[in-house]
């Protein structure tokens, strides 16, 4: 899906069949994900909507990512985002944990599938983005 099309009452870029007002909207402007799934979904929404600094505010410190400079990695993001065409997101496996979850997906971007097993970790009552290996 393309940014650019992503209204309040467009389907959600997260592929669950909800307006983005009512699924990962809410997320974007400051609801806390319930488990690791959730944040994955809204954190490829966010990359579909143009949500830039959602993307930094969800990555957990210990990710590489994290160690750029702030304004630098925001424009990184941004540019990424705009020059992108977020087609399909869809999940293959989801290990939920207390402290630590996982999270296995496609994602058609481009017009190209990238598989990514990712990495989440909880800080306090937040999950975080830590890592994630291509397959």
């Amino acid at each position: 899906m393309d940014k650019k099309t992503v209204g309040v009452n467009s389907s959600c870029p997260c592929g669950s069949g909800k307006k983005y007002k009512n699924c990962c909207l809410p997320l974007h402007k400051g609801r806390v994900a319930k488990d690791a799934l959730e944040l994955m979904k809204s954190r490829y929404s966010a990359y579909a909507a143009g949500a830039c600094k959602y993307i930094i505010k969800t990555t957990h410190p210990n990710n590489r990512e994290q160690r750029k400079e702030s304004t630098i990695w925001l424009k990184e993001i941004c540019n990424f985002s705009q020059n992108s065409t977020f087609e399909r997101l869809e999940i293959i496996d989801f290990i939920n944990g207390t402290e630590e979850a996982f999270v296995t997906f496609t994602a058609t971007i481009d017009g190209e599938k990238i598989t990514e097993k990712s990495r989440f970790l909880k800080e306090g009552k937040l999950w975080l983005y830590e890592s994630g290996i291509f397959l």
